[in-house]
């Protein structure tokens, strides 16, 4: 069994939701980080997520990815992150963004 086990009431408050990417351009002054700003079917918002080693900037545009939207905003290097993506990452530290099959509506709801 998995350890930090939740219960599913606790998972029923993520919000993870669909967001386009509709630019991306590196955070200054930081190496990792990117700022992206996202059409999410409430009007937009930006993000900034560590993982420029591994995803060009001009790569995102146009993906649609999905991003939990009831995340405390947070700053990070002075921009504002308003959700995160979701990503994952082997031990051999190789990263991967998931990404929606298809094109979905912005703020169509992952279940």
């Amino acid at each position: 069994m998995a350890e930090n086990v939740i219960e599913f009431g606790d998972f029923q408050k993520v919000e993870i939701i669909v967001a386009k990417i509709l630019s991306a351009e590196p955070v200054a002054g930081a190496d990792k980080l990117i700022k992206m700003q996202m059409d999410d079917g409430r009007g937009g918002r930006q993000t900034v997520a560590g993982i420029a080693p591994w995803i060009k900037p001009e790569d995102l545009v146009g993906l649609y990815v999905p991003i939990v939207a009831n995340l405390k905003p947070a700053k990070l290097r002075g921009e504002l992150s308003e959700g995160m993506m979701l990503a994952a990452q082997d031990s051999e530290g190789n990263l991967s963004l998931v990404v929606m099959q298809k094109e979905i509506a912005p703020g169509s709801k992952v279940v």
